[in-house]
């Protein structure tokens, strides 16, 4: 078994998954896993089948050459984003997998957060394409690695609770109004 970027705080309360030579795009792969870090399981799961099914797409930040512009990436602060399906489908096996680590090992599923995940590139595979006039081109594949950790965090995610309702301008301009 190899070595991971590194090991997490506390290991009794951690499960890992790995993959190694994953014949998916790493570049697609990376702007999915970015999507995912901090996330709770539950919430990771939903959101990667929803990327297969088109309904939430990913963001894509750093590798978004040419990429094309669509509203879903809105909730995200972005205007670039896509839905790679087969990159998705692979992160869905590898947190199943952990899931079951994490099941086997009697941690509490419902409050595990994907604490790290990490891609990295893999040696690229060979092909050939052939083209006009007897030339020969090559036709790269890039695979990756692909390893994370789930660690249970201290309770259920809580959504918090608006203190008050906050003035809008025009509401502070009535009351500056009224002030003078």
């Amino acid at each position: 078994m190899g070595r991971y970027a590194r090991e997490p705080d506390n290991a009794t309360k951690s499960c890992k998954a790995r993959g190694s030579n994953l014949r998916v795009h790493f570049k697609n792969t990376c702007e999915t896993a970015n999507a995912i870090r901090k996330m709770p399981l539950k919430r990771a799961v939903a959101y990667l089948k929803n990327v297969v099914e088109h309904k939430e797409c990913v963001p894509f930040r750093r590798f978004n050459g040419g990429v094309g512009r669509c509203a879903q990436a809105k909730q995200f602060g972005t205007t670039q984003g896509r839905w790679p399906k087969k990159s998705a489908e692979f992160l869905l096996q590898l947190l199943r997998n952990a899931e079951s680590n994490a099941d086997y090992s009697g941690l509490d599923v419902d409050r595990l957060v994907v604490e790290h995940i990490q891609v990295n590139r893999a040696p690229c595979l060979r092909r050939r394409t052939y083209r006009a006039h007897g030339r020969i081109n090559p036709y790269m594949s890039c695979p990756c690695h692909i390893e994370l950790w789930l660690t249970e965090g201290e309770s259920a995610p809580e959504t918090p609770k608006k203190a008050g309702k906050k003035k809008g301008t025009a509401e502070k301009k009535k009351t500056a109004v009224a002030a003078h």
